[in-house]
């Protein structure tokens, strides 16, 4: 609850500050332009989550990695919908995050740094295929 105060308090001082400088209109413009580029992630979070999991997939990140990218992702989403600019500046920072993050896996993609181990091991899969498994039952049992 104190947190919910010292937040609330903020944004009024950040959202009074800046619309004062800018004016009624631009504010009232920028509450509509941040939450149509909120919604418009929210509606893209599928690729966003396929490109994550490809990155996965090659090794190019880890799990922890992969959810701490989508979570980063949908809250600063949730957080460019809500009016506020404080909310604003902090739903632009967590997409920055999650932006830099895909840049460089793309980068380590492209550039060859992601192990890519699996298709080595379907071609010996392949090479494997062609051997019978065999069982040997002795009959060493003797009879008296």
């Amino acid at each position: 609850m104190p947190y919910f105060i010292i937040y609330l308090f903020l944004e009024v001082l950040v959202s009074v500050q800046i619309s004062s400088a800018i004016g009624g209109l631009a504010t009232f413009f920028e509450i509509l332009f941040t939450a149509f580029v909120g919604i418009s992630i929210l509606v893209n979070f599928r690729k966003t989550l396929v490109e994550n999991m490809s990155a996965v997939s090659y090794n190019c990140i880890d799990l922890a990695e992969f959810q701490r990218l989508n979570l980063f992702t949908l809250i600063g989403a949730i957080l460019l919908i809500i009016p506020g600019f404080l909310t604003d500046i902090l739903g632009v920072l967590l997409q920055f995050s999650a932006l830099t993050s895909m840049i460089v896996n793309r980068y380590n993609v492209k550039s060859g740094k992601c192990n890519t181990s699996f298709k080595e091991e379907q071609i010996d899969k392949q090479k494997d295929s062609d051997v019978i498994d065999v069982e040997i039952i002795s009959d060493s049992s003797t009879t008296k």
